[in-house]
């Protein structure tokens, strides 16, 4: 099952450049910034990743699990939970590279471009795979980290947790997986998530203790909703303590793209209401510690240690 043309147009007109029949490449907004030396990622601050050279992409553009409430992605136009006749993970990352320089190009022209940073921009160092959809669905995940490996890329990956063999099937592993927790039970979890196949929430727990074994760096992503996921925080520190990650990061829902035509402005935590969620999970975590944070976008990192570049 492939991309309807009707969904194609309309992440073109959104400057999703597609790579392949089910793969595209947009460029995030911090990488703009940072080439105009205004701003960068929280990941750089965090992680230690240069924003202008971070490639971001898809490789399942329209394919997920969940239909997510919070998803600034169109995921009313969600095209199904598995992908035949598979891009070739070689084309995806060298298309991706030509599109990721084509997009850019015209920053060039603007008087407030750092030149240097542009001239490095133009060979990405990093690969953060997660621009629209569920990664594990595309099944050549791994030949995909390998090839980026070789070359010397760190990548990030961020799954729903909701394919939990093939998590634990996954070689390589990437640099840092990331795992979305956007609950503390499942009463919530089908009201915010929305899962479309059975035992979801079973799933996801069993990629939470898969994670606690994984030889790679770690990270739960918690996305706080006013008024819906703000709540249990007791519950929130059992599942963090089942998946003994790296680092958690909690981080504000952001009111833009499609999530504006299901949740409101006012759904939207503020920086100082985000850390006051976080310090009420850290009474019930012991080994964890708010170490970081990003007041623009609204998050802040709980890790055990302080150290956390890679």
């Amino acid at each position: 099952m492939l991309l309807p043309n009707e969904l194609k147009k309309l992440l073109e007109k959104q400057h999703y450049s597609f790579i392949g029949n089910h793969s595209a490449v947009k460029i995030c907004s911090w990488t703009k910034k940072s080439l105009l030396d205004q701003d960068f990622c929280y990941k750089q601050k965090f992680y230690g990743i240069k924003s202008h050279q971070c490639c971001q992409m898809s490789t399942t553009i329209g394919f997920c699990q969940n239909r997510c409430i919070f998803c600034w992605r169109p995921i009313e136009y969600t095209i199904g939970t598995s992908i035949k006749n598979e891009d070739n993970p070689k084309e995806i990352i060298n298309n991706a590279v030509k599109a990721q320089r084509k997009q850019i190009s015209g920053i060039k022209g603007n008087k407030l471009v750092n030149l240097e940073k542009f001239k490095q921009a133009q060979d990405p160092k990093h690969f953060a795979i997660s621009l629209s959809g569920e990664p594990f669905i595309y099944k050549n995940l791994g030949k995909l980290i390998e090839f980026l490996h070789k070359q010397k890329k760190t990548t990030f990956v961020v799954t729903n947790g909701l394919l939990p063999n093939r998590l634990k099937a996954l070689k390589p592993l990437p640099t840092q997986l990331y795992l979305s927790l956007d609950v503390p039970n499942k009463e919530i979890f089908n009201k915010v998530d929305r899962p479309r196949i059975k035992n979801a929430w079973e799933k996801l727990n069993k990629s939470l203790e898969i994670l606690k074994n994984l030889k790679t760096r770690t990270v739960l992503r918690i996305t706080l909703i006013k008024n819906l996921n703000m709540v249990h925080p007791e519950q929130y520190a059992e599942l963090i303590k089942k998946s003994d990650p790296f680092a958690v990061e909690v981080k504000a829902y952001m009111f833009v793209g499609y999530s504006q035509q299901r949740l409101d402005i006012k759904d939207m935590p503020t920086h100082p209401e985000v850390k006051k969620f976080s310090s009420q999970i850290l009474k019930y975590l012991k080994d964890y510690k708010l170490v970081n944070e990003k007041k623009e976008s609204r998050v802040v990192l709980l890790a055990k240690n302080k150290n956390t570049k890679i």
